[in-house]
């Protein structure tokens, strides 16, 4: 885990380390990335992981944010608001991402998953860079903006060179779960992340639950699990 001062200019979370857990990545044939939310750590986002992992083999990451703060507003803010903590995020979760395929876990193989606002960089990091990954765990979050537009992450999937953009995620399992009254989640934005993700070919899993609130609950860590297990 980092200490570190913030790195200065366009990438505040550049110099942060990725915690890890299980078993060693050079060794495990698959991967989960999990990315804490505002005022957590990568450490706190580890117990998620071994929820999720249980007795299986597989090597768990999670990138930190510096102050443990990933951007400094709503995510339903306008992107540039959230700048430069949110691209200086994405490319956090890019190199824990590219630590399991560098180490030889096909992306197939690796499930990219968060909370909170690790949630909402999660999302955006696998529909900004879309492949067909093990799958994807948005709990309690959306994608980022004050508005999301479907054509335009389509259409970032074409300018990136995807041969079939409706195909993008190759149907990469997407779990979708929040509550109706999430305090920092609109309902709406969930089903508005679930339409980009099932036009760029995911295939989703939306549960919305009654009178959660914010946070995690058994049913979803099963179905994170059961995804994981298909992996």
């Amino acid at each position: 885990m980092s200490g570190r001062t913030p790195a200065p200019g366009h990438d505040p979370h550049g110099d942060e380390l990725i915690a890890t857990h299980g078993e060693p990545v050079e060794d495990a044939d698959a991967a989960i990335v999990l990315v804490h939310g505002r005022g957590a750590t990568a450490r706190s986002v580890l117990q998620l992981g071994t929820q999720v992992v249980g007795d299986r083999d597989v090597a768990i990451l999670a990138p930190q944010a510096a102050a443990n703060t990933w951007y400094p507003n709503s995510f339903l803010s306008p992107v540039t608001d959230n700048e430069p903590g949110r691209s200086s995020g994405l490319r956090a979760v890019g190199r824990a991402v590219a630590t399991a395929t560098d180490a030889g876990i096909d992306a197939e193989r690796v499930l990219v998953g968060g909370f909170s606002q690790g949630a909402c960089l999660a999302g955006e990091f696998v529909a900004r860079n879309p492949a067909r990954y093990g799958g994807l765990a948005v709990l309690s979050g959306g994608l980022i903006g004050d508005s999301i537009a479907v054509d335009d992450y389509v259409g970032t999937a074409a300018d990136a060179g995807v041969t079939d953009p409706t195909d993008a995620l190759a149907g990469t399992p997407a779990f979708l779960g929040c509550s109706d009254v999430d305090p920092h989640i609109p309902e709406e934005r969930v089903h508005e992340t679930a339409e980009v993700l099932e036009a760029l070919g995911a295939d989703v899993d939306v549960r919305i639950y009654e009178g959660m609130g914010h946070g995690i609950n058994d049913d979803e860590i099963e179905a994170v699990s059961e995804i994981l297990a298909n992996v």
